[in-house]
Parts: structure tokens; sequence; C-alpha cells
């Protein structure tokens, strides 16, 4: 795995960790519902049209997931932090920003046949070049 984190900065450290420790439980050891409300704050934002608003919702999406792919597996390749912002590759592109210790928002890059959600949330484009 690639990293850039400023050894100094002690919040990107501690986000960058988060991250990491959010993927392994709720993805990699299928523990989703019972430990999203760690990462998530109740309002969390989701830009993805397939899953509703809300930390509940998140955590349900990724345990049916889990459920139905039991060798669903995450792996991280880059990951950059930089104060509250972490940005993790993760074959896509995410973007996490922590309020109060909990992660409150999550921006994501679609490819989905053309696919564009009409949300004020939305990115507004389909990323096709990458």
């Amino acid at each position: 795995m690639i990293e850039l984190v400023d050894p100094n900065d002690s919040r990107a450290i501690r986000n960058k960790n988060n991250v990491l420790r959010f993927y392994e439980l709720v993805i990699n050891q299928k523990k989703s519902e019972e430990s999203i409300a760690t990462f998530m704050t109740p309002g969390y934002i989701q830009h993805n049209p397939l899953i509703p608003d809300g930390a509940e919702a998140l955590g349900k999406f990724f345990g049916q997931i889990t459920k139905e792919r039991a060798n669903a597996r995450v792996v991280v390749d880059k990951i950059i932090a930089v104060g509250d912002y972490v940005f993790a590759h993760v074959n896509f592109l995410n973007l996490f920003q922590r309020r109060s210790g909990r992660y409150r928002d999550r921006w994501r890059r679609y490819l989905q046949n053309g696919f564009r959600r009409k949300s004020p949330r939305a990115l507004g484009y389909v990323a096709t070049d990458w």
C-alpha cells in the first residue's frame, strides 16, 4: 500500500488509521451493522445513488453485500491523509470528511453505464476516462 501522510500531522494519522479500520471491520471482518456507528454520524450523507443516506442504511447495505459475497474483501492500494480529509484508492476513489471524530460525508466517482444521479449532492458527472 502506498501511503502519503505527514508524520507530524496527528489528525491525518488518526484519520488514515480510522479509514483503514473502517474497511477492515466493515468489509473484511463483515461487522458492518454493529460497527458502522463508530465511524459514521447518524445523518451520514451518501452520494451513491444506490444507497440511502444515514449510517444505519450504509451498515445494512454493507451487511447485505458481505452476506451475499462471502469472499468480499477490501484492499487499499493508496491512501492520502491531510488533516480531516482522507483519500483512499480501493478500486475507486473515496473522500471522507470527518466532523466531531466521525465521518459525515463521502464522495465517489461513478461509472455505471452513463448513470447520472439527479441530486444536489451528486458529483454531477460520470467519470469515463480513467
